[in-house]
């Protein structure tokens, strides 16, 4: 049928102006506060067995009511049907049918055979939607006209919403106020002035702002919009607990009242709050001085103190120490200083958890190739081989060292004897460097290129000698 409930704006070829689901919202119900999610929706009931005749009807904002299906009508969710009101009838949008229903039902401590459940009449025809329509059309100039009214009377209360009932019959008129109010004369007038049956029903701050709906300050849907129906109260215990701000600005919700997100996460502070000393009144007292608490770390297991004559200095303990300080104290010993069993800076950084960009996801160049590292073969060349060769200072760094590649090792040759020259026909160690080295011409002018001597014979191809006939 298409987003049916009107919530969506206008409908433009047949597809609601800002809506994702493309017209599916009638059969979807995704767009609806307080949306239950149907898992029992494909699986089949056992044999012999009939379904729930009990469905839950969504109205305008987050009012849900439970009705029985007399009839056995085929319902499905998103289906707008005619259901039992008082006066006339009101047009609704089935939101669940089935086995959660009957949940739903003991949740809210509904009884299943009480009499008081009102029944479903039929399916909405098209003349049911078109005057459905037209009363929703109202709603909005309905409500600024009452507020105009509420403010002529004097009356200290707070007009939110205006709730047509299907068949244009009845209004009703939702309001906050912190007192009592005398409304008798208000009834009297908008019933006058619009020609309707009017109810007011007064509704708390937390369910203003569940009707009416908003994002939170962090950037969610509100809690009770959209999932919360059990509003418990808050105090500001809650914010002490957990080492809050008491700021009322920061912890106060878009209905004026303590988030209700306070209580979500009290238990778990509690619980962690047990393992420390209760510092309330108490004083670390030292022969160097007093120290009082400055701040703490509930998950960290971490307590800061501070000396009276130095405030401005944080020392950090753990918990066991500071029960340690503690009993000491009562004992009437006094250790020479809370330095002394200090955590060191760097082992306070480690304890206190670091969630801050922690797989380097807000790194901008997480993604770009890092050039691999050259190594350096040059470092390695220069490294001699010889253990007996001593470093020579006027040698080059980019020099080799200078090796014997005849010579072998000999496993049985002394450390302390000095290698022998080969090819030496004596004992003695030739000092020469220049008498092994092969005689050629040297080439003092370096613009002469190096010629060949005529008698080196080396390269000079042999050839065989001529043949004589015998």
């Amino acid at each position: 049928m298409g987003c049916s409930t009107g919530g969506c704006g206008t409908e433009k070829n047949g597809v609601p102006a800002g809506c994702n689901n493309n017209g599916s919202c009638g059969t979807s119900d995704g767009c609806n506060k307080l949306t239950v999610f149907d898992w029992l929706a494909n699986m089949t009931l056992p044999d012999g067995q009939s379904q729930f005749d009990i469905v839950e009807v969504r109205f305008k904002n987050s009012r849900k009511e439970f009705f029985r299906n007399l009839n056995n009508l085929s319902l499905s969710v998103g289906e707008v049907i005619a259901v039992e009101a008082s006066p006339g009838h009101d047009i609704g949008t089935v939101s669940l049918t089935g086995e959660l229903v009957r949940l739903q039902l003991k949740k809210k401590n509904v009884n299943f055979d009480s009499e008081e459940i009102r029944k479903v009449y039929r399916k909405a025809k098209q003349s049911d939607i078109d005057k459905w329509k037209e009363a929703q059309a109202l709603e909005t100039n309905t409500m600024y006209r009452a507020r105009t009214i509420a403010l002529k009377l004097g009356l200290a209360m707070k007009l939110s919403d205006v709730e047509f009932q299907g068949d244009k019959s009845k209004a009703i008129f939702y309001y906050t106020a912190d007192a009592r109010v005398d409304f008798r004369e208000l009834i009297k007038v908008l019933a006058d002035e619009f020609k309707v049956r009017v109810e007011m029903r007064q509704i708390g701050a937390r369910q203003e702002a569940s009707r009416l709906g908003g994002i939170g300050a962090c950037g969610r849907e509100l809690c009770c919009s959209t999932w919360l129906t059990d509003f418990r109260t808050v105090s500001t215990s809650a914010a002490r607990y957990q080492q809050l701000s008491l700021n009322p600005l920061k912890l106060a919700g878009q209905c004026g009242k303590l988030k209700c997100c306070l209580n979500y996460e009290l238990d778990s502070y509690i619980d962690a709050l047990k393992e420390f000393p209760d510092m309330e009144g108490k004083k670390l007292l030292t022969k160097k001085g007093e120290a009082f608490l400055q701040k703490t770390d509930i998950f960290g297991r971490m307590m800061w103190f501070s000396y009276r004559h130095d405030p401005g200095v944080f020392i950090p303990l753990k918990v066991k120490t500071v029960h340690e300080v503690l009993e000491a104290n009562a004992k009437g010993d006094l250790p020479d200083d809370i330095k002394s069993a200090i955590v060191t800076e760097a082992l306070a950084k480690a304890v206190e958890p670091n969630f801050e960009n922690v797989v380097g996801q807000d790194s901008l160049t997480r993604f770009d190739k890092k050039p691999k590292a050259k190594q350096n073969f040059k470092s390695n060349r220069n490294t001699s081989t010889n253990p007996n060769q001593r470093n020579n200072p006027n040698q080059k760094p980019n020099q080799k060292p200078k090796t014997n590649p005849n010579q072998k090792n000999n496993p049985n040759q002394n450390p302390n004897q000095k290698p022998k020259v080969q090819g030496a026909g004596n004992d003695k160690v030739n000092t020469n460097p220049n008498k092994n080295k092969t005689n050629r011409p040297q080439n003092n002018n370096p613009n002469k290129k190096f010629n060949k001597p005529q008698n080196d014979n080396r390269n000079t191809p042999k050839t065989d000698p001529p043949k004589t006939d015998s």
